[in-house]
């Protein structure tokens, strides 16, 4: 693999007649992240999550690699695919959405390509009421739901248990999935399937020897209960569910290979965001970055780029800021990256025939994935030193979904 310096030079010469901020992929290591996701997965099924992408053609490039479905994060952006050609479009999260949950029940493409997530019977009762009220203009096949079950783990007992993991679903029991199941089945939905996404096994870098601890824990308490919920399902429904999604870009092998999983979902992995730096069950290679140009030098060693302060979501923290790609330099500790500036300090060592100047380009990577994507109307495609094509984000395409 190139280096940071060799990477970060080429993407400058790709994008030089271009003014920054400046969003890219690298074509080439994001079908070679695709490949490697695949070849995890050891043939189950992988559907790509749109969130982690947020750039139509992208979504569209990982299923030409193989990718099965995509998973939406939200109803109206799961209608605005279906409606450019998407095909088995899985809603990540429940709606409220009365207007979306309308349009998807006057749909027949999108009653037929869409299945919604629910946890809960005031979600069922939101779904059904559309349903009645489309008053069968969207045809006679029953709205999909998927069932969200909550996968994080409990140690101790009574008000000594800890949670690990994330506040997701209030499923948790065999007999409470089972109960849900049977509601939408009596409300005319169809029951396809069960989502199993275990964050803390998924979603947290490998960094110490507990975290270690808790994946395995996690994985070994929620396979044998998922079992258990299967088989309540089965027993409520009269049939196997066809869909069982679990894990994310961080526990494909153990997701994929647990027992009664039919798929699992990747999205983050395409671009291997700052985040993913501290995996070590997989090699993260770098495939999205922005650009920002050097626009004045306050002092030696010290330079300053426009824009930058692309912050994640989540815990506020370090963990959380753009990783400086270009090498020789570090972020300013009480600045970080700013609203309309970024403060850069080469570091300790460096030479000055080697320091960045007025005009420069300096590469970062978010710490997330898709979220990048929010921030600019078009990302360039970079294979070697040239753009192959100029694509839309959702935001350049005017979709903003939250």
């Amino acid at each position: 693999m190139s280096s940071a310096a060799d990477t970060a030079a080429r993407l400058s010469a790709a994008t030089s007649g271009l003014p920054a901020p400046v969003a890219v992929v690298d074509l080439d290591v994001f079908d070679t992240n695709a490949r490697d996701i695949l070849k995890r997965a050891d043939g189950v099924p992988v559907r790509v999550a749109s969130k982690s992408v947020r750039v139509r053609s992208l979504v569209e490039r990982a299923l030409g690699h193989g990718f099965a479905g995509i998973m939406a994060y939200s109803l109206r952006e799961a209608l605005w695919l279906v409606r450019a050609g998407a095909h088995d479009v899985l809603v990540g999260y429940p709606t409220v959405d009365r207007d979306a949950l309308a349009a998807l029940a006057a749909d027949a493409s999108a009653r037929a390509e869409v299945t919604l997530m629910v946890d809960d019977v005031a979600h069922l009762g939101l779904v059904a009421a559309a349903d009645e009220a489309s008053a069968g203009s969207g045809g006679s096949d029953p709205i999909k739901v998927c069932l969200d079950v909550d996968c994080s783990l409990r140690v101790g007992v009574g008000p000594l248990t800890a949670h690990l993991g994330v506040r997701r679903s209030p499923l948790r029991e065999p007999g409470d999935v089972a109960a849900l199941a049977t509601v939408a089945q009596a409300k005319g939905l169809a029951v396809r399937g069960l989502m199993f996404y275990e964050a803390q096994v998924a979603g947290l870098p490998d960094t110490s020897p507990a975290v270690r601890l808790v994946k395995r824990l996690s994985m070994r308490e929620v396979n044998e209960r998922r079992v258990r919920i299967l088989a309540a399902v089965r027993d409520a429904v009269g049939q196997e569910m066809e869909l069982v999604n679990a894990g994310g870009t961080g526990s494909i092998e153990v997701s994929g290979s647990a027992p009664g999983v039919t798929e699992v979902t990747s999205g983050s992995g395409l671009y291997a965001p700052g985040l993913f730096d501290g995996y070590r069950s997989f090699e993260a290679r770098p495939a999205a970055f922005f650009g920002l140009d050097v626009v004045r030098e306050p002092a030696p060693g010290w330079v300053t780029a426009f824009a930058g302060g692309y912050v994640a979501s989540g815990k506020a923290g370090a963990a959380r800021v753009p990783r400086l790609f270009t090498p020789g330099y570090t972020l300013n500790g009480p600045e970080g990256v700013g609203e309309v500036q970024t403060p850069l300090r080469a570091t300790r060592g460096s030479s000055p025939d080697g320091y960045l100047h007025t005009g420069d380009r300096v590469w970062l990577r978010h710490a997330k994935a898709g979220e990048m994507m929010e921030r600019f109307d078009q990302v360039h495609l970079v294979s070697g030193t040239e753009i192959v094509e100029t694509v839309p984000t959702y935001r350049g395409e005017g979709k903003n979904f939250g």
